[in-house]
């Protein structure tokens, strides 16, 4: 009897894109201050919150990738 093994998924380079964010928010010291401010806000906090759309377009382009696969 011969088993059928999975085929081995070969690592792809648009994978890279979901480790960016980790990198940016992992890295405390860089943003670890208050200025410059934004309309107020400290430095810390603003960073954090444009992560949250720079995350998502960082994940976009493995989800197409992902979608563009299955079909």
């Amino acid at each position: 009897m011969t088993r059928d093994k999975p085929p081995r998924r070969k690592f792809q380079p648009i994978y890279l894109f979901l480790i960016v964010p980790y990198i940016a928010l992992l890295w405390v010291p860089f943003y670890n201050r208050i200025e410059p401010t934004l309309l107020g806000i400290p430095f810390f906090y603003w960073f954090q919150m444009c992560w949250i759309v720079l995350g998502a377009l960082c994940i976009l382009p493995v989800y197409l990738y992902q979608e563009s696969r299955r079909k």
